[in-house]
């Protein structure tokens, strides 16, 4: 049996390095390169501290980006965090699942009638209580994005409490499905500069968005007609798009959504190859 080392990250009281412990991987799968989640705190004393709601505001440029995606993109590009993809007609699409509301495998359904494959961002909650589903999306090709542990805004943890976030789940993946997760979005979309620094020292590279829309409470579901004519409408190049799979309006468009996406000219990037 070949032993890898996998990083189980604990807060330490008055320290300000991360340790780790073994964890056993078998050999019938493929070799897994761990990170080293060692990080020496003081290193980050100069990044700013201040907390990012991260939302977009209604002006575009002439590609019907949004400026504060392509503001983002300058602001933040020394730390591996994406808000766009490309100029180019294609479109990374995201789901956030921070727990299962019956909608996956009909989302899954229609991703692989089109092969489409999308990032899912979940949590400790839908890792633990989903195994086939989280198992299916990595059978068909999609990525497990990291979305924490227990959906902390970033900026409110401690540096301890952030890298634990991130690294229990990381570790709990390798552990339990022998994946490596290399995306993360922060939960809530609350960032600094400090955590996307040590996000970025984790080895993750952090996705942002730069179209959403209300679509995650399930007992105030969207109009389907009105919801679909959103998403076209606000097509851009290089979007990432941000869809909660909870909603049954998301699960109910998707198909049409995609033909219509593609009839306009659109490819769905492959996140594996775009952020692999």
């Amino acid at each position: 049996m070949r032993q890898i080392l996998c990083l189980l990250v604990f807060l330490m009281s008055g320290c300000t390095m991360v340790k780790s412990t073994p964890v056993a991987i078998t050999d019938d799968i493929p070799e897994i390169t761990i990170m080293d989640g060692t990080l020496n705190f003081n290193d980050y004393s100069d990044c700013s501290t201040k907390r990012i709601a991260w939302g977009i505001g209604p002006d575009t440029n002439d590609l019907k980006q949004p400026i504060d995606c392509i503001k983002a993109e300058t602001d933040y590009q020394n730390l591996n965090t994406y808000f766009l993809i490309s100029d180019e007609k294609e479109l990374l699409l995201t789901f956030d699942n921070g727990y299962e509301n019956g909608n996956t495998h009909s989302i899954l359904d229609t991703l692989k009638k089109h092969d489409v494959q999308a990032i899912f961002f979940i949590t400790s909650q839908y890792a633990i209580e989903n195994p086939e589903l989280v198992q299916r999306m990595i059978d068909e090709g999609h990525m497990i994005g990291n979305h924490s542990w227990h959906h902390y805004s970033m900026p409110e943890c401690t540096e301890e409490t952030l890298v634990k976030e991130i690294m229990d789940l990381h570790n709990y993946m390798i552990e339990h499905f022998q994946y490596q997760m290399t995306t993360l979005r922060p939960p809530k979309g609350e960032f600094s500069e400090k955590t996307l620094a040590i996000t970025q020292d984790l080895g993750y590279k952090t996705i942002m968005w730069s179209y959403a829309y209300y679509d995650y409470d399930v007992n105030n579901q969207p109009n389907e007609a009105e919801a679909h004519q959103k998403l076209i409408h606000h097509l851009h190049p290089g979007e990432i798009l941000l869809l909660h799979a909870v909603s049954d309006t998301n699960m109910l468009i998707l198909d049409e959504f995609i033909d219509d996406t593609l009839n306009q000219g659109y490819i769905f990037v492959k996140p594996q190859e775009k952020m692999g």
